[in-house]
């Protein structure tokens, strides 16, 4: 599922940006909700979906503890 989206945590990625966590929240809601661009009636719950996930997604990463890594 979702193979364009790219792992965002230390190794393999040193410092996700903004955009790399909107555009992996926008593929997955792309991909759960089988939309690319959702319909105007959509719209709303589209983009919160989006929001939704791209905060999960920061959050998630903040509080990640990778051992080897060193946080910044």
């Amino acid at each position: 599922m979702c193979r364009s989206i790219k792992t965002l945590r230390p190794p393999y990625t040193e410092e996700a940006t903004a955009d790399d966590m909107r555009a992996a929240a926008l593929q997955y809601v792309r991909k759960i909700s089988g939309f690319r661009a959702p319909a105007a009636h959509n719209a709303v719950a589209f983009e919160a979906a989006v929001d939704a996930v791209e905060a999960a997604t920061r959050a998630l990463l903040d509080e990640l503890v990778v051992r080897g890594a060193t946080r910044g």
